[in-house]
């Protein structure tokens, strides 16, 4: 299986010599599965033109802060939420002591100051460029603020010169950044997913349900599994392809989607609900097409579904059991009311009724609640998530729920 399958990378190229490894680190990226996107600045366009880089990526390369073109369909903080990982490579020592200084005086080291996601250099420069107190002062400051560094090779440089200030070869760094999704925070735990909507079926040809797309479901299974789990991934109708590796059960009711988590639960170590499930179905389901007849009114009794969460919430030996809360009003309240009530250990609230993270959408904005002590019902502890692609979520939320279940 490709590595970066699925992963969005946003390629930096800096003015160094080394700017032409960055085209064969595109294709080489590609083909481990990569979606890559490339920004360069002015003096990268020096040593490799933004043609090539376009050619390669399928992309328009992105260059300008302050370009219109650009602004109007995806500036610097659209292209920051839509990376995984922002990789800067080469990265030359004036970048990394502008980003260090926290510039934000060009698309680059703006859209590093924006990113929520992971940013990682490969430095590339002169021996004597590298070995300088400066620039190894610079890489320790931004090691401390979370940024990953690829340690440059050894070897001959363009100048003539021999030492320490190599890009690192393409291919390591294309399995380093392959190994950052690789986590190993979930190894050997069960993780049950439910993702998308419910059908429930009126007459043979109609149905009530919901817009869950089953985005956010499927990125928390990819990131499950990048963290070392094993996946069930119960899934209602959606157009999403399942990531490799999970073991995915597609349903369509209320009903079908219950009986295939209780078939799965017994040895899960986590739960997580994000399913949109339908609340009601009809006390009957017709045999035959209902047919209209000119003004007549259809009346449908209803009855609950069972509720799925709950049921899972409060099983004798139970798994971490986390919830979402779709809310168009009073989000945080109906959240927190909804942890209780359900003996939830965690939950995600978000506000569908803003379609830039609602349903269908690729990012999200979300409050994350949980226990203050683990599975008791008093206190609860908020952490606002700003939006980012659900992807990026996703990650976030599995090293929590990691970090939830190792201090239990």
């Amino acid at each position: 299986m490709n590595r970066l399958t699925n992963k969005r990378v946003l390629l930096g190229v800096t003015g160094g010599i080394a700017a032409y490894k960055s085209a064969d680190l595109v294709r080489r990226l590609q083909d481990d599965g990569a979606d890559v996107r490339v920004v360069m600045t002015r003096s990268a366009q020096e040593f490799i033109t933004p043609l090539t880089m376009q050619a390669l990526s399928n992309h328009p390369v992105h260059l300008d802060l302050l370009d219109t073109e650009t602004e109007s369909v995806m500036g610097h903080i659209e292209l920051a939420r839509w990376a995984d990982v922002v990789l800067v490579a080469p990265a030359t020592a004036d970048f990394i002591a502008r980003l260090t200084a926290g510039h934000g005086d060009d698309l680059l080291t703006t859209i590093c100051l924006a990113a929520e996601c992971g940013v990682i250099i490969a430095p590339a420069m002169n021996q004597a460029m590298w070995a300088k107190p400066s620039t190894q002062q610079n890489t320790q400051l931004l090691k401390q603020r979370g940024v990953s560094l690829l340690e440059p090779d050894v070897g001959l440089q363009a100048c003539g010169e021999t030492g320490a200030g190599r890009l690192m070869d393409v291919p390591e760094i294309v399995t380093a950044l392959a190994s950052r999704f690789r986590t190993a925070s979930l190894a050997g735990r069960h993780v049950v997913i439910t993702a998308g909507p419910t059908r429930e079926a009126i007459d043979p040809v109609r149905y009530i349900s919901n817009h869950s797309s089953g985005k956010q479901g499927y990125a928390l299974a990819l990131a499950a599994i990048e963290a070392g789990a094993r996946v069930t991934l119960i899934s209602g109708p959606t157009n999403i392809n399942a990531p490799d590796r999970a073991t995915v059960v597609a349903v369509q009711s209320a009903d079908e989607m219950l009986e295939a988590v209780m078939s799965s639960i017994s040895d899960a170590d986590i739960f997580i609900g994000v399913a949109a499930v339908a609340d009601y179905k009809p006390v009957s389901v017709e045999n035959h097409k209902i047919k209209k007849s000119a003004g007549s009114a259809l009346t449908l009794n209803l009855v609950q579904n069972q509720d799925i969460l709950k049921t899972v919430a409060n099983l004798e030996n139970r798994p971490f059991t986390v919830g979402f809360a779709a809310e168009t009003e009073n989000v945080i309240e109906y959240a927190r009311t909804k942890l209780t009530a359900k003996n939830l250990d965690m939950i995600i609230a978000n506000n569908v009724a803003d379609t830039s993270i609602g349903f269908n959408s690729d990012h999200n904005e979300t409050t994350i609640i949980t226990r203050t002590i683990t599975r008791t019902i008093t206190g609860t502890t908020e952490a606002q998530q700003p939006k980012m692609s659900k992807e990026n979520l996703s990650r976030k939320l599995i090293e929590l729920i990691a970090e939830q279940i190792a201090e239990a």
